[in-house]
């Protein structure tokens, strides 16, 4: 079984559980996940994480990403992007200098609505459902950041761009926003995400590079390891007598960690945790008022 991440390139056509679907099928294991959606119509980075790797999903969706974007001013549609229904269709009469200002007001925190068409849920039903029956609901806004946006092409009007974020930004409505501010409304016309976390689109490889590294048996260097998530903490071995505590995922004493660890922790700190044989299994926090370390995470195979 794979325990581990491969950074994919998602293409366009496929739904993020539609590469995980393919993944089962190609690598021919059950327990994989994705670490966050990504629209059918865009293409670029999508972390899967395989095996006991599946409990840093949850972990990688709060990463900060990056995407390029073509933005289409002058059209709105149901989605917010060129796949849905055309709502509004006005001419375009601000000027690139009106539109350079409009796009770089956005950089820093903002209150975005999430769009109707999300797989955000609302008491255990996506909104995309919802909005597929022709029902629409109030949505609460959420603060995003952006962090930095790069205007890369302006041919009015379209208007290529980058643009890094937090997590739950939803670009699509980053459009969207833009064209209201600019009073003749926008869509997205193209989106390719291009770094997820520490993931970059130039490492990333297609589901047919997967099925001829399987094929080969030669898919391990695309593999990354799941401690390679947590390199800012310090590493530490247990020893032979602590193997057990650790494999049922019970706490841990310092003195149950090997002669080469960290001597000094603070309330809070965090350490990688291996077997004896440099396995990793765990990630724990040590417990100041109780002298001992809990588990945080476990990545038990």
């Amino acid at each position: 079984m794979i325990n581990g991440i491969m950074n994919i390139y998602k293409e366009a056509g496929y739904t993020s559980h539609d590469v995980v679907a393919k993944l089962r099928g190609i690598v021919g294991q059950k327990k994989i996940g994705h670490t966050g959606t990504l629209d059918p119509d865009a293409v670029g980075v999508l972390p899967v994480c395989f095996g006991s790797a599946t409990k840093l999903c949850d972990m990688m969706t709060d990463k900060s990403k990056e995407y390029e974007a073509l933005m289409r001013l002058g059209v709105t549609t149901d989605t917010q992007d060129m796949s849905g229904t055309i709502l509004t269709e006005s001419a375009v009469h601000v000027n690139g200098s009106e539109v350079r200002d409009a796009v770089m007001g956005f950089v820093g925190g903002y209150e975005q609505v999430p769009p109707m068409y999300s797989a955000l849920k609302v008491n255990g039903k996506k909104l995309y459902e919802l909005a597929r029956e022709g029902r629409e609901i109030e949505r609460q806004p959420r603060h995003v950041d952006i962090t930095f946006i790069r205007i890369t092409g302006m041919d009015l009007p379209e208007v290529r761009f980058e643009v890094g974020c937090s997590k739950g930004t939803y670009i699509r409505t980053l459009c969207a926003d833009i064209g209201d501010k600019l009073g003749c409304g926008a869509v997205m016309a193209e989106l390719k995400r291009t770094r997820v976390g520490n993931f970059r689109i130039e490492d990333s490889i297609r589901l047919s590079k997967v099925e001829e590294l399987m094929r080969q048996g030669e898919y391990e260097d695309y593999i990354i390891h799941p401690d390679s998530m947590f390199m800012e903490y310090e590493g530490a071995a247990v020893k032979p007598e602590a193997e057990s505590a650790l494999l049922n995922g019970n706490k841990l004493y310092p003195q149950q960690l090997d002669p080469d660890s960290p001597v000094f922790f603070a309330d809070g700190d965090r350490i990688r945790v291996y077997n004896g044989r440099r396995e990793f299994r765990a990630v724990y926090t040590y417990v100041k008022s109780e002298g001992v370390f809990k588990p945080f995470k476990m990545f038990l195979e």
